[in-house]
């Protein structure tokens, strides 16, 4: 079965490279699934899973949004932050997410809402990829 070279890069460094036969993520404009030979594409990424099929088997990577790039033979996912499902500390991610949603709670003038928004949406993402290793 044909394959394709996936990277998964982060300011941190790498996260994830390797062959898999198919690539699936949720871009700005909506799911996007890569097979090898897809046409070149670059698209913003929302905070969701990276989904990597490989030997019939699907790997998990929690990716709070960045870009993807496509190219026949090679995809690029450039995140801010990314976790592979194993690697994710499920309770520092629980802490996470309840400090997001006591701050969307709390009535003070001082919380940047929109912040706090994207720190519960980074959190329950990555909660859901620890789940689905």
């Amino acid at each position: 079965m044909k394959t394709i070279h996936v990277s998964v890069v982060t300011p941190d460094g790498p996260v994830y490279e390797d062959d898999v036969e198919m690539v699936s993520v949720k871009a700005k404009s909506g799911e996007l699934g890569i097979l090898p030979g897809h046409i070149p594409l670059v698209a913003p990424l929302e905070i969701s899973a990276a989904r990597l099929k490989k030997d019939g088997k699907t790997q998990y990577i929690a990716v709070s949004g960045g870009f993807l790039e496509v190219r026949p033979d090679k995809v690029t996912i450039l995140a801010q932050a990314a976790e592979r499902a194993e690697d994710i500390d499920v309770l520092r991610a629980k802490a996470a997410k309840e400090r997001a949603e006591r701050r969307l709670q709390s009535q003070q003038d001082d919380i940047d809402f929109k912040r706090a928004e994207l720190a519960l949406k980074r959190a329950m993402n990555r909660l859901s990829v620890a789940e689905m290793k």
